[in-house]
């Protein structure tokens, strides 16, 4: 039962600070830890490039499969702690296990071997993460009913995910990998497990922050019909609102073009560019005080401008981050190397990190709007099933960017045992081929989001009038 109106739920300071470290789990600590692996086994392992984006895109697929489920999970729990810490509880222990194991194969197996565990591990620990990241974003739709209160609660999330993935950063490059040691295997065991314990501690803490608020959270009355029946009939309902159609579409398409580009990103540094693996990480930094300006920002411009609007501004930050320096290397106008190399990648990825935290602030909140509008239409809340929407959107699609990544370097013929030579040079048409993949391939990609998205139309006075249709009801459930 909610503590005062339903219609008009605000987190305080103290419990969005608690909230927040939750992220950690996901783009602050999983994803910035994952990160390294599609290089650690394809270059240091010497796992052909298709095999490490097949295990990868298994994990991946096989996650965003599970995440209508959780979803649905978690929609239909009552209990005294909520309808979500339950599941993210149960995830925290799950998660750093998975993580660890993931960088720590066991030494001398064969390649069948090293893939299999790959895969296992990258299914086990997307599972994980799902099983706390789907009703964790759940959950932070139900913390603010109010248009503008959501945006400030997607803000300390993606804050806190930021100085989360800024510490692992910095644990990696500074420890692990400094003097060449992105290229050493001895050096990723020491960084997963570390990575894990930081996830475990701020999951934990979130949990705990949130033990007595999340209780008091209006809790629906559960489906008593089984999942399998339901489900389907529940994503059925969903895709029947264009307002979620044109997010997920448009979500899918976005993630597709940043994953395919965030996994070449080590190659494009090390081979293409020829920075050294301590250099690398001030590249990362640069992105990060990019994100933390547009994650910051993006509340602000709001105020003048409509949610959709931010997101296609940030597309376009992103689009030109994929294709200005790129194009120049590849007509041969600009092209530094090494330590003149580092300025203009922290100038690319500064850009880049504006427009990520533009979007990446701009999505959760206008599918918070969207669950709003799923209400209205169809007197039912789907908070769940919408997070896990965009939980699929970007799992599925960072899938198959991994996946066309791993394919690419095959393609282009990428030396599979350059990872044992530091310095070592690739020929000059592998070069250009992974620049393309790199760059240009998913600026294309994500034009396309941009035209989906452009018709998207929930606006600021358009969830005004929503909200206004939907107070009785939500207050007539506060009082029952």
């Amino acid at each position: 039962m909610s503590s005062g109106s339903a219609a008009d739920i605000r987190p305080t300071v103290l419990q969005k600070i608690f909230y927040s470290l939750g992220q950690a789990a996901q783009s602050g600590g999983f994803d910035t830890a994952v990160g390294f692996v599609f290089f650690y086994y394809s270059v240091v392992l010497g796992l052909p490039g298709t095999l490490v984006g097949t295990a990868l895109a298994v994990g991946l697929a096989f996650d965003a499969l599970v995440d209508p489920m959780i979803g649905s999970w978690s929609d239909n729990i009552k209990s005294r702690l909520g309808r979500r810490l339950p599941l993210m509880i149960a995830a925290i222990p799950l998660t750093t296990i998975a993580v660890g194991l993931l960088f720590s194969p066991p030494p001398n197996l064969s390649q069948p071997l090293l893939f299999v565990w790959l895969a296992v591990l990258s299914v086990a620990g997307r599972s994980a993460i799902s099983l706390f990241h789907v009703p964790y974003v759940a959950l932070g739709a139900e913390m603010a009913t109010d248009y503008a209160e959501r945006t400030s609660v997607v803000v300390y999330r993606s804050t806190a995910g930021i100085l989360a993935g800024l510490a692992i950063t910095a644990l990696g490059f500074s420890v692990f990998f400094a003097d060449g040691g992105l290229q050493k295997p001895d050096a990723y065991p020491g960084f997963g497990w570390s990575a894990a314990a930081i996830l475990f501690a701020c999951m934990t803490a979130c949990c705990l922050g949130l033990v007595r608020y999340a209780g008091t959270l209006p809790q629906p009355a559960p489906i008593a019909q089984p999942m399998v029946r339901r489900l389907p009939i529940e994503v059925k309902e969903i895709f029947a609102n264009r307002s979620f159609r044109l997010l997920f579409i448009s979500a899918v398409i976005t993630y597709l073009a940043q994953g395919l580009n965030a996994t070449l990103n080590s190659h494009s540094f090390v081979f293409v560019w020829m920075l050294k693996s301590e250099s690398i990480q001030f590249i990362t930094y640069a992105f990060i005080l990019g994100l933390l300006i547009g994650v910051g920002a993006a509340p602000r411009i709001q105020v003048r401008l409509e949610k959709k609007d931010v997101v296609l501004i940030g597309l376009s930050l992103l689009i030109a981050n994929w294709l200005v320096i790129q194009g120049g290397w590849l007509l041969g106008l600009y092209s530094p190397v090494g330590e003149a190399a580092l300025a203009p990648m922290q100038i690319n990825s500064f850009v880049a990190g504006i427009g990520i935290g533009f979007v990446s602030v701009s999505y959760p909140s206008m599918m918070a709007d969207a669950a709003d509008e799923h209400e209205h239409l169809f007197g039912r809340r789907r908070e769940g099933l919408y997070f896990a929407g965009l939980g699929f959107a970007n799992k599925a699609a960072v899938g198959i960017g991994v996946l066309l990544a791993g394919v690419a370097l095959d393609l282009i013929r990428f030396p599979s045992d350059i990872g044992q030579t530091t310095g070592a040079v690739l020929p000059q048409d592998v070069k250009v081929g992974l620049v393309l993949v790199w760059g240009p391939v998913p600026a294309v990609i994500a034009v396309v989001s941009m035209l989906i998205f452009a018709s998207y139309k929930i606006t600021r006075a358009r969830h005004s009038e929503i909200a206004l249709a939907l107070r009785p009801m939500r207050q007539a459930q506060s009082g029952d």
